[in-house]
């Protein structure tokens, strides 16, 4: 992503969903009118500057914004152009406001610490929003100076954030299951098949199972991405009602899902599958630590083949 203040307006942000609507964070956390955070002097004395410079530039002020750096401050963008004193800085936004006037800035500040008793390092991302629903989203480190009661910037840096990878990309490491799968153990029969969902967000599996005497059941599973807590997730709902959740962590082998169950009747279950990736053609679930009821059930393995291509039919 290009800089802000560059020539050019700021593509889409990646991320935008994450971050927009805007919320009010404060190192680290959210602070809201019934929670009251405890913060040090420099902690508070650094979010006051912050929302001085969020003020400032929501109001398209560049006087004001250069007035937040030392009078030989720098500010460092994300294309590594250095803009050395303040009036060299108040330049810069003067004319980033005349390209884009109604452009609006979001600063979360992550942390905040000493560095001796006259300098301080923040840490934080900077969000741009565009009129038009562009955004630019940065990290940046600034080093403060302690003036009197204020700290104003003596250096400021930006750093391109990495967008976050797509649901598709993470799922790659687990694609390997797409396809039609058969497990025809003694105890009966189960048919699996496995493919992408038509955005590409999910995996979308359907199971068939059957046993002598029991008749058939039939599971539907969907594998997808949570970025929030940063892990490959299963939902697995059952034509009787039931449904499961299952979190899974890779290891070099394959997959350990943790399962939580709900039956129809209410009653609840877990379970450890650990499933191992033989091949191309064949993968191994081991289910221990199973639980229905609060009663333990026994431990079992099951071995799954791909299911060979179906000759073609006759051609006339």
């Amino acid at each position: 992503m290009r800089s802000v203040f560059a020539a050019s307006a700021p593509g889409p942000l990646q991320a935008a969903a994450i971050i927009i609507p805007l919320v009010t964070l404060a190192l680290g956390g959210v602070v809201g009118a019934e929670e009251q955070v405890a913060l040090s002097p420099l902690e508070t004395a650094v979010l006051r500057e912050s929302e001085a410079t969020t003020t400032a530039f929501n109001a398209g002020d560049a006087t004001a914004l250069g007035g937040l750096f030392l009078e030989t401050g720098e500010l460092v963008d994300e294309a590594g152009t250095v803009h050395a004193g303040r009036q060299a800085i108040t330049e810069l936004f003067t004319g980033f406001f005349g390209r884009f006037p109604r452009a609006k800035v979001e600063m979360v500040v992550d942390s905040a610490r000493p560095i001796g008793e006259a300098l301080a390092v923040e840490e934080g991302r900077r969000l741009i929003a565009m009129p038009d629903g562009g955004a630019s989203l940065v990290r940046y480190v600034a080093v403060r100076s302690k003036q009197g009661d204020r700290w104003p910037i003596a250096s400021y840096q930006e750093f391109a954030d990495d967008p976050l990878p797509t649901a598709r990309e993470v799922l790659q490491a687990v694609s390997w299951i797409v396809g039609d799968w058969v497990d025809e153990s003694p105890e009966g029969r189960t048919a699996i098949s496995f493919r992408w969902s038509d955005d590409g967000s999910f995996l979308l599996g359907d199971y068939t199972m059957s046993a002598a005497g029991a008749g058939e059941a039939k599971s539907t599973q969907r594998i997808g991405w949570d970025p929030v807590n940063g892990q490959v997730r299963s939902w697995t709902f059952d034509d009787d009602g039931g449904f499961t959740e299952g979190r899974w962590d890779a290891t070099e082998e394959g997959w350990v899902v943790k399962s939580q169950a709900t039956m129809p009747d209410g009653t609840t279950g877990s379970a450890t599958l650990v499933i191992s990736v033989k091949d191309a053609d064949h993968f191994v679930v081991q289910a221990t630590d199973r639980i229905v009821g609060g009663i333990e059930e026994p431990d079992f393995e099951v071995t799954i083949s791909r299911k060979p291509p179906q000759p073609a039919g006759p051609t006339k």
